[in-house]
């Protein structure tokens, strides 16, 4: 049942954008945050590259009117004040070359030449208008986002840097550049039970996703304090998610538990399997002997989930991920990123302290960003975490 690795067609932070995503962010947001120079350097180099082209051409061939194309480009990037400051240099110019260079006199010409200036004249005043256009769209992007944004933080509060006996490092990036709202989801809580972690990916994208991330994360919550067991946890989601989501929608969800020293147990459901760092870099795929069904499908099948327990000692970091990070695509081969080899030298000292963890999460989402060639195709959630409970502070261990 390896439903982590499900259909891309199905689908309908913490962290820093990528260079590229933060460029095309800004692209979209209007280029507020640029010089008004930088944004007219476009246009500018429009009017330069006319005159070039009318001076080489010489003077008895008459490309001036090509400035017309000025007006288009800068309604890409300036606004309405600034494009007419433009056009009206762009005017200018066009006419100084008629005058002084390729010096138009006979009635034919002029004839031309003011159609040539009306038409520049009445592509002027459109191109105003898209501007303007373009703006006002613009600021609607920024007031949807603003909210976005706000939803995502709120739904997502970045756990602390220590939870319980657990030491944490996250980044979370949203794919959705638009929205900034992505299906991924992480929680984690130190309850009676002992600590309790949740990783899961909801089927689809946008406003629909964060409702039913919202379901899965306040079941979870709710949860996490009263029952006893993981398999409980899991059915108290699973009724929530069947009383307030739509039927056919499911999460794929990982559930540990850290209780007792030496081990955690995991219940696997439809999830990426988690990854076991030890401090001399081996790796270990901690697969479920006996995997259940994603959340919200559990109806398709009979009898109830198994948690299972495994060994982790205070050297060893858990390394738990969404498919965006396993199935993101090389830039150049377009294979798979492969975790489970990667992540041993950039993850085993991780354990030694808060600051090398973090800096062992940052140097696996660097490397993912490497194999991808800058960019993500889906939401990918990396979170990194070991349990130093039993290690003194040299770093030996703890006596009994």
């Amino acid at each position: 049942m390896a439903f982590w690795r499900r259909d891309r067609a199905a689908d309908t932070g913490d962290g820093a954008l990528s260079p590229t995503r933060r460029r095309n962010a800004l692209l979209t947001a209007d280029l507020q945050d640029l010089s008004p120079l930088r944004r007219a350097a476009p246009s500018l180099l429009a009017i330069a590259a006319v005159i070039m082209a009318d001076v080489l051409a010489g003077p008895n061939t008459y490309l001036a009117p090509l400035m017309v194309v000025v007006p288009s480009i800068a309604a890409l990037t300036l606004r309405p004040r600034e494009l007419l400051l433009a056009c009206l240099l762009g005017l200018m110019v066009m006419l100084g070359l008629n005058r002084y260079y390729d010096r138009v006199g006979d009635p034919s010409d002029s004839r031309f030449l003011f159609g040539a200036t009306v038409s520049y004249i009445v592509v002027s005043a459109f191109s105003a208008w898209v501007a303007e256009l373009r703006m006002r769209r613009a600021e609607a992007f920024a007031a949807v986002s603003s909210v976005a944004e706000a939803a995502q933080r709120a739904l997502l509060s970045h756990p602390a840097p220590a939870v319980g006996p657990l030491r944490l490092a996250v980044r979370y990036v949203s794919a959705a550049d638009a929205a900034r709202i992505g299906g991924d989801l992480y929680s984690v809580l130190d309850t009676p039970h002992g600590t309790r972690v949740l990783v899961g990916d909801v089927r689809g994208k946008g406003l629909g996703a964060v409702h039913t991330a919202a379901v899965v994360l306040g079941a979870f919550r709710e949860a996490a304090y009263d029952e006893t067991g993981l398999p409980a946890v899991a059915a108290r989601i699973e009724a929530s998610m069947h009383r307030h989501v739509a039927d056919g929608e499911f999460t794929t969800a990982l559930l540990a538990e850290f209780r007792d020293p030496g081990h955690i147990d995991l219940l696997h459901l439809g999830h990426v399997p988690p990854l076991r760092v030890r401090a001399d870099g081996r790796t270990e795929l901690l697969e479920a002997a006996d995997p259940w069904l994603p959340l919200g499908l559990a109806d398709l099948a009979a009898g109830e989930p198994r948690a299972g327990s495994v060994p982790f000692g205070p050297r060893d970091v858990l390394v738990l991920c969404t498919d965006g990070v396993v199935e993101a695509k090389g830039r150049r081969d377009g294979a798979f990123y492969p975790l489970a080899d990667r992540a041993g030298p950039l993850v085993k000292d991780g354990w030694r302290s808060p600051a090398e963890l973090e800096a062992a999460v940052g140097g696996l989402y660097a490397d993912l960003l490497l194999h991808t060639g800058g960019e993500l195709g889906d939401d990918a959630l990396l979170l990194l975490i070991t349990r130093p409970g039993d290690l003194v502070p040299d770093g030996h261990f703890a006596s009994p």
